[in-house]
């Protein structure tokens, strides 16, 4: 089996979870949508473009290893919206034409969101059975000269260091790892094995699994953002001393 693995690291990032409110949550590692999204906008798929999201979706398997969750930063915001009614019938392609109101036309509404900072995960894409598109060796190129921007959950968070994009042939996601090179630098070097390792149906870890788990981050339709559940399996490997520290300070 062919894996194409991608390092994804950056000072912040945001792995949006299940939304209720204003709070805006995030989690540990990367979602299969957030690793979709990335690959669509390095391919240069628009964002209406339903049917080339769902080839995506329906051809690719993910796993990610996780080396480290990264600590939790919250952060309150407040923006300023025009209700719907003052919205009607004006036109409004920009954030400059929403709040060209008068003022007293304008709400407040406050929001809570949630970012990892210094987080590392190197995902593993392969194509499922009987699959044969897209190219695995396509995404590679992308991820080195995407045609859309990309970024690490929010458009706030920007890689901070290559994809360093690579096919490997093995027979697990463990092997692949194993096999790839990743260039590193004195203030990030790869962890020899990382904490916990998550992936779907389709792909072969390498990994005991500890357990599973629904995720809502299935892709039920690009264009209306709507997301079904999924099954997810997890190993859990070592502990992250980060991790460690955030739930030590937050202990009572």
């Amino acid at each position: 089996m062919n894996f194409l693995l991608f390092r994804l690291y950056a000072p912040l990032v945001s792995w949006g979870d299940v939304a209720v409110g204003e709070f805006r949550p995030t989690h540990g590692y990367p979602s299969r949508s957030a690793l979709l999204g990335l690959i669509g906008a390095a391919l240069g798929i628009e964002r209406s473009d339903e049917d080339g999201h769902r080839e995506l979706d329906e051809a690719l398997a993910f796993a990610v290893a996780v080396y480290s969750e990264g600590a939790l930063l919250r952060d309150y915001h407040t923006a300023q919206v025009p209700g719907a009614a003052a919205l009607r019938k004006r036109p409004h392609r920009t954030r400059a034409d929403e709040l060209a109101l008068p003022r007293h036309e304008l709400n407040t509404i406050l929001s809570r969101r949630d970012y990892r900072q210094d987080a590392l995960s190197i995902a593993g894409a392969c194509l499922r059975a009987g699959r044969t598109a897209p190219q695995l060796e396509a995404i590679r190129a992308a991820l080195q000269r995407p045609r859309f921007t990309t970024y690490l959950g929010r458009k706030a968070c920007p890689p901070a260091l290559p994809y360093s994009p690579q096919i490997i042939e093995a027979d697990s996601f463990r092997a692949a790892i194993a096999a790839a090179v990743f260039p590193t630098l004195d203030e990030l070097p790869l962890p020899a094995t990382p904490v916990r390792v998550a992936w779907e149906d389709g792909v072969e870890s390498g990994w005991p699994q500890s357990f599973s788990v629904p995720r809502k981050d299935a892709l039920r339709s690009r264009r209306r953002w709507q997301f079904g559940d999924r099954i997810e399996r997890v190993a859990l490997i070592a502990n992250d001393p980060l991790q460690e520290a955030e739930i030590e300070e937050s202990s009572p």
